[in-house]
């Protein structure tokens, strides 16, 4: 029997995962089916069709629930889908204030295909107080921002956003894939709704799509859901058997990867040829004050740094890695590397990746679970 006061390691393990009643498993069954048989024509029993619900998912979303400290929790199809749900919310003449320091695919969606429905965006500073108070209108419905940004890693005062949100009466929802529950609970601040990319580190492994929004409020949590089951961007069961099987090591996983990519950051900031290294454990961190305030036993597993020279030279360096892999995405077991400039933010139009700070020198780093001097040599090695 599960505690509510159980720690959260506790709780990731074992809310969510009780014992299977027909079996005795300890692992509860992944549930295939699409379709479940109705007590009688027009009585509903608490599954009907797998897009408006499923045991194996609403075991995964009971779990997540927990973990966020939120009202309620669904799984989506892809990160992406979760973030598109939030955005289903707004209706034509909506305006939204987000993060200039956020994924490339939420640029895409919010500035590329939000706007086809009549949707203003507008991008800001959200570490600028002052700055998101000016962009502020009355027509303002939603802030969108990420607890550690990406790829500035930029680190946002969660509670003071939120009352700037909430004093206008809009909603304030944050990506917090790179900090993950592990480290940080953004609805213990204020936040409204947590988007996590599962892909990454929820599932941990590099073997599935997912995405997730815990809610704050049963309210929230319903208008999400009557979207969710209307559009049908719904979490397949065997990839929420994985995502649910990786949140029972998240906490060791998160702490053991942050702990090496400070030692990582720290060695990055001496090495002669690197301009700048952005990392929210480093005291050169422009909120590094705030980050030590916000995140509960380490500052993340995702580095960023900047050489000290051209878009091609930095490409030849993330080609020269051997245990870095080159890729997109992050979160695993695995270290990736990969050129924010021409991978990840591709998608930023070139004026505001210039306006941003997304140079062709910077370098992103997801550290992995290999040892912390194997990394070094073989970021040594590329660098040169």
């Amino acid at each position: 029997m599960t505690d509510p006061k159980h720690s959260f390691r506790t709780r990731a393990i074992h809310v969510g995962n009780a014992i299977d009643p027909a079996t005795g498993a300890v692992v509860p069954p992944i549930h295939l089916a699409s379709t479940f048989r109705q007590p009688g024509a027009g009585e509903w029993g608490e599954f009907d069709y797998s897009r408006s619900g499923n045991p194996t998912r609403t075991h995964l979303q009971t779990t997540l629930a927990s973990l966020d400290g939120a009202a309620g929790a669904l799984a989506f199809s892809t990160g992406m889908a979760a973030i598109h749900c939030v955005t289903m919310m707004l209706s034509a003449g909506d305006h939204v204030v987000a993060g200039c320091d956020m994924y490339g695919g939420a640029y895409r969606l919010l500035r590329k295909i939000c706007n086809r429905s009549g949707i203003e965006v507008t991008l800001v500073d959200l570490t600028d107080l002052a700055a998101v108070k000016a962009a502020m209108t009355p027509k303002t419905r939603l802030v969108w921002g990420e607890t550690i940004g990406n790829p500035r890693m930029t680190i946002l005062d969660l509670k003071s956003v939120a009352d700037i949100a909430h004093a206008k009466g809009a909603i304030f929802g944050v990506d917090n894939t790179f900090g993950t529950p592990a480290l940080v609970r953004p609805i213990e601040h204020g936040v409204d709704i947590v988007m996590h990319s599962a892909t990454k580190y929820l599932g941990g492994h590099s073997d599935c799509l997912g995405g997730t929004l815990a809610s704050a409020t049963k309210e929230l949590h319903d208008q999400l859901y009557y979207i969710q089951n209307a559009t049908g961007a719904v979490l397949d069961p065997l990839s929420c058997h994985l995502v649910a099987r990786g949140l029972k090591t998240l906490d060791l996983r998160v702490r053991e990867q942050s702990s090496t990519a400070l030692k990582l950051a720290t060695w990055l900031e001496s090495h002669s040829q690197i301009k700048t290294v952005l990392y929210p454990g480093l005291e050169s961190h422009p909120q590094h004050a705030l980050a030590a305030k916000t995140l509960d036993g380490g500052f993340g597993a995702m580095v960023t740094f900047e050489l000290d020279g051209s878009i091609e030279r930095t490409a030849k360096v993330c080609e020269s890695t051997k245990l870095f892999h080159l890729a997109v995405s992050l979160g695993a077991v695995e270290s990736l590397i990969e050129q924010p400039a021409t991978m990840s933010h591709a998608s930023y139009d070139a004026a505001d990746r210039a306006r941003f700070g997304i140079s062709d020198g910077l370098i992103r780093l997801s550290v992995g679970l290999e040892s912390f001097d194997d990394l070094q040599d073989d970021l040594a090695t590329a660098i040169g």
